[in-house]
């Protein structure tokens, strides 16, 4: 069950190639996560020590938790559950001049959360114009088919 894309992730850069991660989550977090109380704004994916770290994710505190969450902070670091091989992957790409990694889309599968990683390339000016001419258009046909 998808719970949130990252929309402004996919008009700002194009997608290379996708991986799925799973997230480590406090309790608390996780139910905060269900209820969509989460904010993508300045996510990005950094590589340390052999261990992926998720930078800039905001997950709201859990209220009927916030007794248990002394000093809980929203934006911390949260570890990635990835393969050597994966991890590995990400730094060959990182190294790369112009790509980054970011999140697009969390969501959850057989009770775990996970998160859909996208290897990016950043788009320029003109591809984003391009973007919001054609969906413009799209929006206009399916208007006008919707009359008849």
């Amino acid at each position: 069950m998808e719970i949130l894309t990252n929309k402004q992730a996919l008009f700002n850069y194009l997608p290379l190639q996708k991986i799925e991660a799973g997230l480590v989550l406090t309790g608390p977090e996780v139910k905060s996560v269900k209820m969509k109380r989460i904010d993508f704004k300045g996510s990005y994916i950094t590589i340390k020590d052999n261990q992926a770290w998720l930078v800039g994710l905001h997950i709201a505190p859990y209220q009927p938790a916030a007794s248990v969450q002394k000093n809980y902070e929203p934006k911390r670091q949260r570890k990635l559950l990835l393969t050597k091989k994966e991890i590995n992957l990400i730094r060959g790409q990182l190294s790369n001049k112009g790509l980054t990694v970011v999140p697009l889309r969390l969501y959850t599968t057989r009770g775990l959360v996970k998160i859909e990683l996208a290897i990016v390339k950043g788009k320029k000016q003109f591809d984003k114009k391009a973007a919001i001419k054609k969906r413009d258009t799209e929006r206009d046909i399916r208007r006008t088919l919707k009359e008849y």
